[in-house]
């Protein structure tokens, strides 16, 4: 699971429309166009999905071209080789102060660590933990996998941060670009070792934060 509160700034690239989900509730669809920087310069163009709640008088305020800020929740979508973001707006800014693209907020990710945990220090000698995480998804009959970089400024780790280990964590994301693929990184705040809950309601319990 990857859940992240981020507000984002960008450019309308599709004309807004009443849609309905699959449990017949009508909502706005559109889609925004931003930009997230490349670790070796240069950026990549994305474009996210959007929904929002709303009725068919809103529409006409979603102009391609225009440029809005938007808040709420983004999650991943991995077909594939491919990853999508789709964005569930909770408010709607028409007239943003900032003209610059971008994507912050922060994480919420559950899911298994991979092969390695390692210990670095920083330019004053200061340790911290890098290693890399993946939340699982199913989607027909096939499994894919969303691998997030994780690290942990802290000069010791918990005993149970081993690879394999199952983890819940929460902290700052960041997007970026290598080799045309967008990258996941959480700068951690808070993470505990999670222990597969009891199904309940055919659904898993929440993170504990």
């Amino acid at each position: 699971m990857i859940k992240c509160n981020v507000t984002i700034n960008g450019i309308v690239s599709r004309t807004a429309s009443m849609r309905t989900n699959k449990e017949g509730k009508s909502y706005i669809g559109f889609a925004v166009k931003t930009t997230i920087p490349a670790k070796a310069g240069g950026c990549k163009q994305v474009e996210i999905f959007v929904s929002k709640d709303g009725t068919d008088a809103e529409l006409p305020s979603y102009v391609v071209g225009q440029r809005i800020g938007l808040k709420g929740v983004l999650t991943f979508r991995k077909r594939e080789e491919n990853l999508y973001l789709n964005f569930h707006a909770e408010s709607v800014d028409f007239l943003p102060e900032n003209e610059r693209d971008a994507i912050e907020g922060t994480i919420k990710f559950r899911g298994t660590v991979g092969k390695q945990v390692e210990k670095k220090r920083d330019k004053r000698g200061n340790p911290y933990w890098v290693f890399s995480a993946f939340s699982t998804e199913k989607h027909e009959e096939n499994f894919s996998f969303t691998w997030v970089r994780f690290i942990c400024f802290t000069a010791e780790k918990d005993g149970w941060l081993q690879p394999k280990a199952r983890i819940c964590a929460k902290g700052v994301l960041e997007l970026s670009v290598y080799l045309d693929k967008i990258n996941l990184s959480c700068r951690v705040e808070e993470m505990a070792e999670w222990v597969k809950p009891v199904m309940t309601n055919g659904t898993e319990d929440e993170l504990p934060f």
